[in-house]
């Protein structure tokens, strides 16, 4: 660890909030700073919220403070090119640049790279024209999934059980409500919080969707650390995406998540590093754009064996961060170093032998308008005190003496057990702690990784 006592955590979610935890736990740190950070950040022993809103007062407040490194949570300020300014002014960060990060902001991009160096992927087409697209979804049937072309916070991506369906997802992520009314949304002026609509890897002005071929299996995270070279692999995990138990209701930000995730056999884990992981980190540094930081890649795991990439993301998934970095034992900040000097050949990460399951409390309208400012009550006395009950905060702020809600998904309630069912058991006492108005939940978070599907 470099002699600077100081880090940065850019943003403000459950992700965010388990970083930074992380982070502080392992002591290496007097202040860790989260920008702009949340109601639970600001609670945490060694946490600083810092109220910046732009990529240049983050580099000069980074630069004054010589901080040991930032490391970034979520995709929009990686699309805007937060890592490329900071690079550029000598500052130690954990992040792909720009371009590289347009493997999550462009899914046509995605898609085109995979199919170029051979990363097995569903069949795909990428259209501007919504008539196109249609007569396309007609010719192929259904289901079949339609993916807004750019960053959609979750909320990109539609799995059509009819042609009608599809056609509607079509009409929606290509029209100017979707988009933000302009093309000039992508360029990032709202600061490293704001949400980039549309197109955003810089590629093009048009809006796109991709339609890809529906794959039937499990879907499971495989998510490295990468150094531009080398990868290290984090603890697998599996999340819940859509609102409802029994994975039924519309598909969400991601409602919870387990870790270990037993999908993940040795054999798919040596697969999917040598068919997926590997040749994507290769082919990114033969394309002139090394990818450094978290890289997420969504497995389909077939009954058939067969393995493909569902998506890529830049960064850490969001719940499955929560459920995997409280399982971490090794201290985040040795292997986020590593990272940034290209040495992640030289260490490992340790697990809890434990497993850890997260639960996300969400706000009444979530996934569509969530109801804000709700004060939450009841939070678990022995919250972060402990080793075996976490609650991250995400969608939260300060209103006087109350924490109210001020997002989707609001709370990610995370316990860790000897099995997966004792993980489940310690979760779900956390969560009947907690109270505020329509909160939601699954009650269900990881039936899959057990037998019979049962909890």
């Amino acid at each position: 660890m470099t002699a600077q006592k100081r880090c940065l955590v850019v943003g403000g979610g459950g992700r965010e909030h388990a970083i930074a935890l992380a982070l502080a736990r392992s002591h290496a740190f007097e202040t860790v700073f989260v920008a702009p950070g949340n109601a639970g950040t600001a609670l945490e022993p060694g946490m600083r919220n810092l109220p910046v809103g732009n990529i240049g007062a983050l580099a000069l407040f980074a630069e004054r403070e010589q901080l040991a490194f930032t490391v970034v949570g979520p995709e929009a300020p990686l699309a805007e090119g937060l890592v490329d300014h900071f690079r550029r002014r000598g500052l130690p960060v954990f992040g792909p640049t720009r371009a590289a990060a347009r493997l999550e902001a462009s899914k046509d991009f995605a898609k085109a790279f995979m199919k170029r160096h051979g990363i097995p992927t569903a069949a795909y087409e990428t259209f501007t024209d919504p008539a196109a697209a249609k007569a396309y979804i007609s010719q192929q049937g259904a289901p079949i999934v339609v993916k807004a072309d750019g960053l959609a916070a979750g909320k990109g991506v539609v799995v059509a059980q009819t042609v009608e369906e599809a056609h509607a997802a079509v009409d929606q992520f290509l029209s100017d409500a979707f988009t933000g009314g302009s093309k000039k949304a992508s360029t990032g002026r709202k600061g490293v919080s704001g949400r980039l609509a549309g197109k955003t890897s810089g590629d093009a002005d048009s809006a796109r969707v991709v339609v890809e071929a529906f794959l039937t299996g499990e879907e499971a995270s495989f998510i490295v650390m990468a150094d531009g070279q080398n990868v290290l692999a984090l603890a697998t995990s599996q999340d819940h995406k859509r609102l409802l138990n029994g994975d039924q209701g519309p598909n969400t930000g991601g409602m919870g998540a387990y870790s270990p995730a037993p999908v993940i056999t040795p054999d798919i884990h040596a697969r999917a590093l040598r068919e997926i992981i590997l040749p994507t980190i290769r082919g990114m540094a033969a394309e002139g754009t090394p990818f450094t930081g978290f890289l997420y890649a969504g497995l389909m795991i077939g009954r058939d064996g067969s393995l493909n990439t569902l998506e890529f993301n830049c960064r850490l998934g969001d719940p499955e961060t929560q459920a995997i970095l409280s399982r971490l034992r090794t201290p985040l900040g040795t292997l986020i170093q590593a990272g940034i000097e290209g040495r992640l050949d030289q260490v490992e990460a340790e697990w809890d032998r434990r497993s850890a399951l997260c639960v996300v409390l969400a706000s009444a309208g979530y996934p569509g308008k969530p109801d804000l400012g709700d004060v939450i009550t009841g939070y678990p006395a022995d919250g972060n005190a402990g080793d075996d009950l976490f609650v991250y905060h995400a969608g939260t702020k300060r209103q006087g003496d109350d924490i109210v809600t001020s997002g989707g998904r609001v709370l990610g309630v995370t316990g860790l057990g000897d099995s997966l069912k004792m993980a489940h058991a310690r979760a779900y006492e956390g969560v009947r702690a907690i109270h505020f108005n329509g909160m939601q939940y699954r009650s269900d978070i990881g039936h899959r990784g057990l037998p019979g599907g049962r909890i």
